[in-house]
């Protein structure tokens, strides 16, 4: 065990290393000025050079980069060109919204794709079947920003339970401290934005749990344990789930790191203060500082993913683990 973990860790930071690479190489040594982009065509010379003194444009690459990985690796991060703050600031106080939003969605999706795509597998070939399986090829072909526009019409527009987009915060603006009130009304606000993004995520997920169960079904072992006297679902439970768990949680892993980087568009139909909206408005404002580190720790978020999701294949199966 310990040296499949120190294979996996090192992979990981292998990895890393390599995403740090090409994010520098993307953003910074292709064809084009940082300072030229942000400030123009119609930029005077003098002010070019001060805004490249400024980034650090004016140094050699390798310095540049050995300077930026350095800060990541100390915890000090450059300045945004736009806010004159630095980008951890800004990250920190995004992911407030966006972790949370993504860890909701997460949850309605693994809910949701396990109960249909189990129940979908005991009830093979059956109507029960052929309802989940077209509904979830429904959820696949429609967007998550359609399904956002559709939940913000129907719950806020016509119902008026929630409003239509916007965060409150988690702290309550009167007492200004964290309540059971400010909280309610924080995860309020992430409800629809979260249905909206577990909707599409639970319809693959769904497949594949369906598909991944009725393979292990079919298995000898569980002919073996049925013949012993158990019912189909005391099979289904007991030795079915867990063995079909990795197909499972390989989607999973890459759903989760998805929803953590691809929650742009849900975030600005939704107004939410987030990551996702953070890049837009950097991308906007052509402040690439903050492009860079962004993109770097949706780069390492989607990296650590699929380590925890390493991990947890040898927990669920013993066998990676003597390998």
């Amino acid at each position: 065990m310990p040296v499949f973990l120190l294979k996996r860790f090192a992979t990981f930071l292998a990895t890393l290393a390599a995403a740090s690479v090409v994010v520098f190489v993307v953003l910074e040594l292709l064809p084009g000025n940082a300072a030229e982009l942000i400030l123009g065509d119609t930029a005077t010379p003098e002010s070019l050079a001060a805004l490249e003194a400024r980034l650090g444009l004016d140094r050699p690459p390798l310095e540049r980069y050995a300077d930026w990985v350095g800060g990541l690796l100390r915890g000090e991060t450059g300045s945004s060109t736009s806010y004159d703050t630095p980008t951890a600031e800004l990250i920190a106080e995004r992911l407030q919204v966006t972790l949370p939003l993504a860890l909701l969605a997460m949850g309605l999706t693994v809910v949701l794709a396990l109960a249909l795509g189990l129940y979908a597998a005991s009830h093979h070939n059956k109507l029960g079947d052929v309802g989940v399986m077209a509904a979830s090829q429904l959820g696949i072909a429609i967007p998550n920003f359609w399904f956002a526009i559709l939940l913000i019409l129907l719950f806020a527009v016509h119902l008026q339970w929630v409003s239509a987009g916007g965060f409150p915060g988690w702290i309550d603006e009167d007492s200004g401290a964290f309540t059971a009130t400010s909280l309610f009304e924080a995860l309020k606000a992430l409800v629809l934005p979260a249905i909206a993004l577990a909707l599409v995520q639970a319809a693959i997920l769904a497949r594949v749990t369906r598909s991944a169960v009725l393979e292990v079904m079919r298995e000898d072992f569980v002919r073996t344990a049925r013949a012993k006297g158990l019912t189909r679902r005391q099979a289904l439970w007991r030795h079915v789930l867990r063995n079909a768990m990795i197909p499972v949680l390989t989607v999973a892993g890459l759903q989760f790191a998805n929803l953590i980087t691809g929650t742009i568009v849900v975030e600005n139909v939704f107004v939410l203060p987030g990551v996702g909206r953070l890049v837009f408005q950097a991308i906007s404002n052509r402040d690439l500082v903050v492009v860079r580190d962004v993109v770097m720790l949706l780069a390492g978020v989607v990296v650590l993913v699929n380590f925890v999701v390493d991990l947890l294949y040898a927990w669920v199966d013993p066998r990676l683990r003597v390998a």
